[in-house]
């Protein structure tokens, strides 16, 4: 069994380094039974996060790897990188460590087990552990009602970053999967539900770490607008193309 870590990265210098680092210690010491690596993927970065990515590849060469894709866009990054992955099972998060790298186990042995395709961090669920601005938790909270109403799939958190999924599977839809920036989370559990995978929600420990140095690349206000555009959008695709 072999299972990728995938951070996409877009101009994330101030961060890049130490919580690479603190992944990669933290993999180290679950002493994991299967082979696993930390793939960054550095994507239309114009800042220095490619060369400290290429930095920490060199000095951890059997355990981090860098990739660059030119454009933009974390879906992108994401979609792309696994077409090209050996891995069977990716887990992909931000480069924040918004979600405590204990839920790794959680999103992971689902899979692992074969229970599952696509295992879901949910900031939504009893037992989950919140820690957020009100007005972002209120957008969050705001927008799952709209997706849950309108797709239906019975999801609770369509839009946390934190996921695990069996790559044989993602490579069966990956044509369907459309959007190249921060509606990809939603577009993939719709697709993967639609398409009759089975898809698992867990609870997860969620802290907002950012500061000045670090401003989020989310404008509440104008992404929650495109979000819903974005989702009657896809409803539209699923009601054509009958998937």
């Amino acid at each position: 069994m072999f299972v990728e870590f995938c951070i996409p990265v877009y101009n994330e210098e101030q961060l890049l380094k130490d919580n690479i680092l603190k992944l990669l210690r933290f993999c180290q010491a679950q002493k994991y039974i299967f082979d696993w690596q930390i793939v960054i993927i550095v994507n239309g970065s114009t800042d220095n996060s490619l060369s400290i990515a290429r930095s920490l590849a060199n000095r951890e060469d059997k355990k981090i790897k860098y990739v660059k894709i030119e454009k933009p866009g974390r879906g992108r990054a994401i979609k792309e990188y696994i077409k090209q992955s050996q891995a069977e099972i990716v887990v992909y998060m931000d480069i924040d460590l918004a979600v405590s790298l204990k839920n790794i186990k959680d999103v992971l042995t689902p899979l692992l087990r074969k229970e599952y395709h696509l295992v879901i961090g949910s900031r939504l669920l009893p037992g989950s552990s919140i820690k957020r601005s009100f007005l972002r938790e209120l957008s969050s909270r705001i927008y799952n009602v709209f997706a849950s109403q309108i797709l239906k799939d019975g999801i609770k958190d369509h839009q946390c970053g934190f996921k695990a999924v069996r790559l044989n599977v993602f490579k069966n839809v990956d044509n369907r999967l459309l959007d190249n920036d921060w509606f990809f989370d939603t577009e993939l559990i719709a697709v993967f539900v639609l398409q009759g995978y089975r898809v698992k929600e867990v609870p997860i420990n969620w802290k907002e770490n950012r500061y000045d140095k670090r401003k989020s690349k989310v404008n509440l206000f104008n992404d929650s607008i495109k979000f819903i555009i974005k989702l009657l959008q896809l409803k539209t695709r699923i009601k054509k193309e009958k998937f």
